[in-house]
């Protein structure tokens, strides 16, 4: 059976169950309103009631103790089936939850087989780059900077992060490629673009729901540099999530979604630029 069917087990139960303890109460309530007659008619009983009155009253008693013992027996049955139900009720329950954990181990492994084919596509492109693409050195602009990081970001994101972030950087001494210092009037953003991603050692990814808009195709374009950059000198890929949930990372690039990643819900622009700067000192850099 599936999750949905033993929920909808779970649940037939439970209706059963409150319909049985409706029946169960009106039962004991009719017990409780006879026993009430009786003392009633008990305590109209007096020495003085006559022979005739008195022999009708033990008659009505009588009846009214018949009436409970029925009554009493009817509850007795609805509490047996009650009882009966919550334990068919709770071997259902344990039955969803095992098959809940199934399902959850089924999602688990579909990820991690998605994520192996998606890395073993990897491999495949990084192979097939390195036989039919000859090293060749990049003729460099003479104006031409090297960066330290590459700032990959939505314009929205500045005001709110992206700024204060930056500024950070560069108090840490890090050379910051950033669109706001270095597009000037009348320049190609394209090629400005292209020599900052082809320059920068780490490109520094600002995921947000606006990086991540469908509609958004500079933030596709830069990504996509990236990743093509990455596939000849490897890892400079650095992720960061702002306002993003896991699941929205996934649905938008599974691959990046596996990285390590900083959050700015639990840091501070200043304490990433920190941990940024940690790349850069000399045990890391030889690692690199």
């Amino acid at each position: 059976m599936s999750v949905e069917q033993y929920q909808k087990s779970v649940n037939g139960l439970d209706k059963e169950i409150a319909d049985l303890e409706k029946k169960k109460a009106a039962k004991d309530s009719e017990v409780a309103t006879l026993k009430g007659k009786i003392n009633s008619a008990q305590k109209s009983i007096t020495k003085n009631t006559s022979q005739t009155i008195l022999n009708s009253k033990m008659r009505q008693i009588s009846a009214y103790e018949s009436d409970i013992v029925r009554k009493s027996k009817e509850s007795a049955e609805f509490g047996k089936k009650i009882a009966n139900k919550r334990k068919k009720r709770s071997e259902a329950y344990l039955k969803l939850q095992r098959e809940e954990q199934n399902q959850q181990k089924k999602e688990v492994q579909a990820a991690k087989k998605l994520q192996a084919s998606y890395e073993a596509r990897i491999d495949e492109l990084q192979q097939q780059l390195a036989k039919t693409i000859p090293p060749v050195s990049k003729p460099r602009h003479e104006s031409d900077e090297e960066y330290d990081v590459f700032v990959s970001h939505a314009w929205e994101d500045k005001e709110d992060f992206v700024d204060e972030f930056v500024d950070e950087l560069r108090k840490q001494g890090l050379i910051v490629w950033y669109d706001t210092n270095k597009l000037k009037w009348g320049d190609s953003m394209r090629e400005k673009i292209d020599r900052g991603l082809a320059n920068s050692r780490y490109g520094v990814v600002i995921l947000s729901p606006n990086y991540i808009a469908p509609e958004k195709y500079w933030t596709k374009a830069e990504l996509n540099g990236l990743f093509q950059a990455e596939t000849i000198n490897g890892k400079t890929i650095l992720p960061i999530w702002h306002n993003l949930t896991k699941k929205q990372v996934t649905e938008y690039s599974p691959i990046i979604a596996d990285r390590k990643a900083l959050n700015t819900a639990s840091m501070t622009p200043d304490e990433i630029a920190s941990a940024l700067k940690d790349l850069f000192s000399p045990e890391n850099m030889e690692e690199n």
